[in-house]
């Protein structure tokens, strides 16, 4: 009885329905329609705030997490340990369960470290810079040439062009040092060179007077020294 009623309906929408359409026409008014669902999704898109990695790669992890904890079954756990298991079940469940337990929060950890230490908040942040950058750029994204010898050159080459860069700089300036030190010993030669001829000068004006007073010395006799 009810089936026929649910298939009386659905006789009578199926004929108002082109009735409907018809007035809507000659009225010139458009037909009633119900949300539309493209509309509705492409709003949602620009009222949702984008997506987050970390939430996703989270996500993934807890999705991983539940395989391996499903993988850890009781009775996989009971089929290594039959013997204690026959023995006494309740005692195999509770030690299962306090295993699960301890497995689930070991790997949360271990999860939570990895975010933390590898900092992928900030990594996974510099990411969506990069994308929203690349999206700027008309310029198509680096693709290997299947060459490894030309990629992997191409992935060195800039880097070592810089490291040269340095060196040269570094060159420059440990030439310039160098110049630097070398007027400066220049110098210093010079300086000793003026003080060894300033010296030998007056060594030989000491020479000449010690001369000149020997032979002032010996032209005096002692009668004239000494005669009164």
């Amino acid at each position: 009885m009810e089936d026929s009623e649910a298939v009386q309906r659905n006789e009578n929408t199926e004929n108002e329905t082109p009735a409907k359409k018809q007035r809507n026409e000659t009225t010139g008014e458009e037909p009633s329609q119900g949300p539309n669902p493209g509309a509705e999704s492409k709003n949602t898109e620009e009222t949702e705030p984008r997506w987050s990695r970390l939430k996703l790669f989270e996500k993934v992890m807890q999705k991983s997490l539940e395989k391996v904890i499903e993988h850890a079954s009781f009775n996989r756990f009971a089929s290594s340990f039959r013997p204690l298991y026959k023995k006494n079940p309740q005692r195999m469940e509770n030690i299962h369960k306090q295993f699960i337990e301890e497995l689930r929060g070991a790997i949360q950890e271990d999860i939570s470290k990895l975010i933390e230490e590898g900092r992928l908040e900030s990594k996974l942040n510099e990411l969506d810079k990069l994308e929203s950058a690349a999206k700027n750029k008309p310029d198509p994204a680096w693709r290997p040439s299947g060459i490894p010898e030309q990629d992997f050159c191409s992935f060195l080459m800039p880097y070592y062009q810089k490291q040269e860069a340095y060196l040269r700089l570094e060159l420059k300036k440990i030439q310039a040092a160098n110049a630097d030190l070398a007027q400066k010993v220049q110098a210093g030669r010079d300086n000793v060179a003026q003080t060894e001829q300033r010296v030998s000068a007056a060594v030989n004006n000491w020479k000449a007077s010690v001369t000149e007073f020997e032979k002032l010395a010996s032209s005096l006799g002692p009668a004239d020294v000494f005669d009164v």
